[in-house]
């Protein structure tokens, strides 16, 4: 068994054309450090194509596991972040994607000793990727300043977004209906749902998108100073998408990094930050707080997003450096292959239905949505 339950996000990633120069931005912006995933070389020949060349990199908070950097397999995969849902039978969760409208961008993957990755998209373009557990399970840490605590999918239909995720990882709906916004929290199969339980949500892309944008994932982390975090980023040459804003649940800040890989930052208040230790076991789904999702970005992500848009046709993930990779969080990214089970959240907590319109009003705002403010969950 798992050491996440299945439908937990385990792990996040990010797909990238210079793994060196992503070290040196999420180093500096997030402190990380990095190691060799520890793959057999088998393995390392079937991720790469070559032998002898590591695929990925693991990224590390205080000496543990949070994330993994990968090169893209192919130049037309989108710069992108990911996140991976865990499993505890890849193959058959395969099968129920499949019947329930989704498709397999990449069949389960053994990833010795690791565990074994897919990535998939959902009926609406959305990518993301399934990570079974073998020595690497997820996060060795989350909701944690320098880690993942959130992540949310941006659908155009919701009519067929949520009953697709529901029926395949059991989800809990609870919608959240504040100031004209259409957010869905979900709480994990045999929660009871709402914002307290919630692992993740869906938030509705409206006008404030671009309409060649395709449905997608948004992944955060967690900061100490959100405004410090974003002119730290521009200082490393990345960009602000979404400045800082106030949510219920802290301050938030949509970036993209200096390869073009879109995320976003929290900042939590005061009372709601709680030391959250690694990743516990797989039952315990923590909850989350809503987020509002920042407005849409032009450009670069765009591009990316829009080679993602034919679900036909989705990137795979980077490559596991524990868990499956995710796809980039503004754009429908699709799932960089699991370098273990990549980042997003061991229990981050919901944020409050994206206000798009009102972000889409900053100049910042060029390239993609970014959500409102996550909270934790435990995991």
């Amino acid at each position: 068994m798992a050491v996440y339950a299945e439908g937990i996000p385990c792990w996040v990633d990010v797909t990238l054309d210079d793994v060196e120069a992503g070290k040196r931005f999420y180093g500096g912006l997030f402190g990380w450090t990095f190691e060799d995933p520890g793959i057999d070389e088998r393995a390392k020949t079937g991720w790469s194509g070559r032998a002898g060349q590591a695929a990925f990199v693991n990224a590390l908070s205080g000496g543990k596991k949070v994330a993994a950097l990968a090169p893209k397999r192919d130049g037309r995969m989108p710069t992108a972040w990911g996140v991976y849902f865990a499993t505890d039978d890849a193959a058959a969760l395969a099968r129920r994607i499949r019947e329930a409208g989704g498709q397999m961008v990449t069949d389960p993957l053994p990833v010795p000793p690791l565990g074994t990755m897919a990535v998939a998209a959902d009926p609406g373009g959305a990518v993301f990727g399934l990570w079974q557990a073998g020595s690497h399970a997820g996060f060795e840490k989350r909701d944690q300043p320098g880690s993942f605590c959130w992540t949310e999918v941006y659908a155009r239909d919701k009519d067929r977004t949520d009953p697709f995720y529901e029926t395949v990882f059991g989800f809990q709906g609870f919608d959240l209906d504040e100031e004209g916004e259409d957010f869905r929290t979900w709480s994990p199969a045999g929660a009871d749902p709402g914002p307290d339980t919630a692992i993740g949500g869906r938030s509705v892309m409206g006008d404030a998108f671009p309409v060649e944008m395709p449905d997608h994932f948004m992944i955060y982390f967690v900061v100490e100073d959100c405004d410090g975090a974003a002119a730290k980023a521009v200082g490393l040459g990345g960009r602000v998408q979404a400045q800082p804003f106030d949510t219920p649940y802290g301050r938030i800040a949509v970036l993209t990094d200096n390869q073009g890989a879109t995320f976003a930052v929290l900042a939590e208040l005061a009372e709601l930050a709680e030391p959250a230790e690694a990743a516990g076991p797989a039952e315990a789904a923590e909850p989350a707080g809503p987020t509002e999702a920042a407005a849409p970005a032009e450009g670069a992500e765009q591009a990316a997003a829009a080679e993602r848009a034919e679900p036909s046709e989705p990137s795979e993930p980077a490559g596991p450096s524990g868990a499956p990779e995710p796809a980039e969080p503004s754009e429908p990214a699709e799932p960089s292959a699991p370098s273990e089970p990549s980042e997003p959240p061991a229990p981050p907590a919901p944020s409050e239905p994206s206000k798009s319109a009102r972000l889409a009003e900053s100049d910042e705002v060029d390239e993609r949505p970014g959500p409102d403010g996550p909270r934790k969950n435990e995991t």
